[in-house]
């Protein structure tokens, strides 16, 4: 079982900088603490005159392809939020403002470890209410040709991921394992995101990856990776799948005490899975854990 503890917050802010994978627009990015029941929430500054926060739930998710896009009501939108939110769901960040300047999270490194670093430099501070969980109680699964997600009951969050690029250097790969913090930081926080060469032309005429280069993603081009140094783990691709998976679940507002297992599956099927779970209160249920503080800000 998850150990009981109260929402968490960040004891200061944080500031990072860097360019957006798909937009290429350079972007800067605050994280700050934020009070208890706010949850994840997108402020884009550089909007005014109409609503510029976007919370980043499930009903939010308004595109897959390639990345997660939240939008709110008035259209407002941020793209590429996965890879922040795997941090924030690792480090067990409940409320938290991310501002951002530009339509995008900046890419960083193409890994959630710029994140985790950024957000160990703001640190962490306990707040006054319970933190409330997610249990899986009935397996719920999606299923789109040859991919499929599925969350299993389970008594601790657990991740398995399997991806299969056969007559490419990535070929068959799977991870399992127990997600903790210290196995997030130790086994996916430095897994990069990752693409084809022969893609990369089609994608910036379809207005995506505009600014991704062999700084912030691993690329292949035939049999060869391209970026010097090579790989950080020989299985870096389906860890930064499981990594992202992560991400992608923690639109629910809340850990997961459960199983997920995913196939080939991308960000689309990812929140098709969330929904899938939203649309049916018979297969999970809300657990509070912690102890409610009056001291405690």
């Amino acid at each position: 079982m998850l150990p009981d503890q109260n929402e968490q917050t960040l004891a200061h802010a944080a500031i990072i900088a860097g360019m957006g994978l798909h937009t290429g627009v350079p972007v800067r990015m605050v994280v700050r603490p934020a009070p208890t029941g706010t949850g994840v929430v997108f402020v884009r500054s550089d909007i005014e005159g109409t609503d510029n926060r976007v919370a980043a739930v499930a009903h939010n998710v308004t595109k897959t392809n390639l990345g997660t896009v939240i939008t709110n009501s008035s259209g407002v939108s941020v793209s590429t939020i996965e890879h922040v939110m795997a941090a924030f769901a690792a480090m067990s960040l409940d409320n938290v403002v991310v501002e951002l300047d530009g339509p995008e999270v900046p890419i960083m490194d193409g890994s959630a470890l710029p994140f985790v670093q950024l957000l160990d430099q703001a640190g962490f501070r306990r707040q006054a209410l319970p933190q409330q969980v997610i249990e899986i109680l009935e397996p719920i699964q999606v299923v789109d040709g040859d991919k499929s997600a599925v969350l299993l009951p389970c008594d601790r969050f657990e991740v398995r991921f399997e991806i299969d690029f056969p007559g490419t250097p990535i070929g068959h790969q799977e991870v399992d394992l127990v997600v903790t913090e210290q196995s997030f930081r130790e086994e996916l926080a430095s897994a990069r995101t990752f693409g084809f060469l022969q893609g990369v032309e089609a994608l910036r005429k379809a207005g995506l990856a505009r600014g991704g280069s062999l700084d912030n993603a691993i690329v292949i081009d035939g049999d060869t990776i391209m970026n010097e140094g090579g790989l950080r783990f020989v299985d870096e691709f389906a860890r930064h799948k499981a990594l992202d998976a992560i991400g992608d679940l923690y639109v629910l507002g809340m850990p997961i005490l459960g199983r997920f297992e995913g196939i080939r599956a991308g960000h689309g099927l990812n929140n098709a899975l969330v929904r899938e779970l939203l649309s049916r209160p018979d297969a999970y249920r809300v657990v509070t854990r912690g102890v409610a503080l009056a001291d405690v800000g």
